[in-house]
Order: structure tokens, then sequence, then C-alpha cells
């Protein structure tokens, strides 16, 4: 299928950012609707300031991309009757993604491709009720979706192989790392790897085994800085597959395997500790020290796509 014209629905902060993402290609022309007024180029131009500052975006490559952008609150709108592929960027609940594509498909084309952007709700759950299955698939971007570069596609188990080939081509041409999901399981690929990493860092916590810092600064200055280059199944070849198996014998029986959430979690609830909502999780956190891990994480991301352009 020919992809030209893109819908996004939702215009909250996810929806911005992956409609800034899909103007990359000048081939599409890219739709939002939303329920309420939004000044969506107000918002892009904020979300995309600091790529402007780098020099990885100038005003005006960014001025011609949101000549390409139109916003409705019409859901009768030829944005939404026009669409080749609409991208679902809606609040994470299952009843309100329903019904948001419940009045997609009534309006859209029965050949339109559907992608719902969600980080842990189930494709082939989102679309139970839809008539057109086939052409539904999870398309999975990453927070903040305009800087980093994974997006996982998600196979439903109705998703055709055709339509999960289309998505992915669409999002390799606007830039992105799109990977495939061949089976839609809790947490997909990347939240799995994460959170299977978080459940040792907290056990290792809950045990004395280390603090928190020194969990975290474990990995900023040791595998962390190799993860970018080298994956664990590379990782895994490079050591050979016999090291590998040598390791996994004697570690794997001491490794955390858990199916409930650390007993630390719900303490630190109990106690109104709640992260950076709070100033307090596993570490106590100054307004200052809070500001200078997300301004960290920004301009880390922005220097990665920096030098991706050179």
């Amino acid at each position: 299928m020919d992809i030209k014209r893109i819908l996004i629905v939702g215009a909250g902060m996810m929806g911005k950012n992956i409609a800034f993402v899909m103007t990359a290609n000048p081939a599409y022309t890219v739709g939002v609707y939303d329920l309420y007024e939004t000044d969506l180029a107000a918002g892009i131009r904020a979300n995309t300031q600091q790529l402007v500052d780098k020099g990885i975006l100038t005003a005006q490559e960014l001025e011609e991309r949101l000549e390409r952008v139109a916003f409705t609150t019409d859901l009768e709108s030829p944005l939404v009757s026009q669409a080749d592929l609409v991208i679902e960027a809606v609040f994470e609940d299952m009843q309100v993604k329903r019904e948001t594509f419940a009045k997609l498909e009534a309006r859209c084309r029965p050949d339109t491709i559907f992608c719902t952007n969600s980080s842990v709700m189930s494709p082939s759950e989102i679309s139970a009720q839809l008539t057109h299955r086939e052409r539904f698939v999870g398309t999975h971007f990453w927070n903040p979706g305009h800087l980093i570069p994974l997006v996982e596609v998600i196979k439903s188990d109705a998703s055709s192989d055709a339509v999960a080939q289309t998505v992915l081509d669409v999002l390799t041409s606007v830039g992105k790392k799109a990977v495939l999901c061949k089976k839609d399981v809790p947490g997909f690929i990347a939240n799995r790897l994460q959170h299977a990493l978080w459940r040792e860092a907290f056990y290792m916590v809950e045990n004395g085994i280390a603090d928190a810092k020194t969990v975290d600064d474990a990995c900023k200055y040791g595998p962390g800085l190799r993860w970018p280059i080298m994956g664990p199944m590379e990782n895994s070849d490079l050591v050979s597959i016999t090291l590998t198996k040598n390791i996994h014998d004697y570690i794997l029986p001491s490794l955390a395997d858990n199916h409930e959430p650390s007993k630390c979690l719900a303490e630190m609830l109990e106690r109104g500790e709640d992260g950076f909502k709070t100033g307090k999780g596993w570490q106590s956190w100054t307004p200052e020290q809070m500001q200078a891990s997300n301004d960290g994480l920004r301009a880390y991301l922005i220097d990665y796509l920096a030098r991706q352009q050179q």
C-alpha cells in the first residue's frame, strides 16, 4: 500500500511529537485529530526548540515541516476519512482506545492501517471488536517520541505480515529504528528487557547487596556504556556461547525470580515516597537534582541525534 496521508489521533505530548516525526518524510502529509482545540504548531515548536538551538534542525526546516501538518476537531474531516495510516495516541485506557478505533473504523477505508501507540496495552485486546483486525498493529514510540529512535511494531493475533512490514517501512522512512515484535506479549521487547533489569536492581537494594545510587552507577559506568553499541545477543556471541552457558549455569539460580513487585515499592508508597513526584523514592532528590536529571537525559539524546547527522 502506498502511504501518503497520515493521521495522528490525540494531540497530547506524544501525539505532537509523533506528528513532527512523521513530517521527516516530505512525501507525507500529516493530519492531527483531537477532541479539543489546541495550538499544535506552538506545541511542536516548544518541543523541538532544543533541536533548533543545537543546529540539528533549522528554523526554516521546522516551518516547512509544520506547513505539512493540519489539525481538526471534526471526526468527519477528510483528514480522517482519507487517511492511509492512522496512529492513535490517546490516553492509556483500554475502553477509550477501543471506542476511538470503533469511531475510526466507521469513517476510514477498510484498508486504512491502524496503529495504537501504547507502552503496555495489548494490540490484540484493543482491536478485538474491530471488523478488519488484519490491518491493526501496535506502535510503541518511546518518550520523548521525537528524540528516542526506537519504535516497536507489535503484531496482534490477527495482524497481517504485509501491514506490519508497511508500518516498519513508514517508520524507517522518517528516521526511526523500527523493530518487529512478532508476538503480542506483555511489555513487548524493550520493556521486558528493561523491567527484568529493574527487578534485579530492586532485589539487590532490598537485600542489602548495594544501595540505589551504587546500582545506578554500576549500570551507567559499566555495561550501560556498551549497550548503545553492543546489545546482549551480540555480546553473548562476542564472549562465546560456551562462556555464556557456563556463566548461566553458575549465576542464574541466584538471580531474582520473584513474580510480585519488590516489597520496597509498597513500603515506599505507604510512606508517601513516590520518586520525583515527592522528592524521595529509592533516593532523595532536590528540585535542582531532578531538573539536572531531566535536562541531562534530553541533552544526551539531542547529542546522539547530532552525532548521527555528522
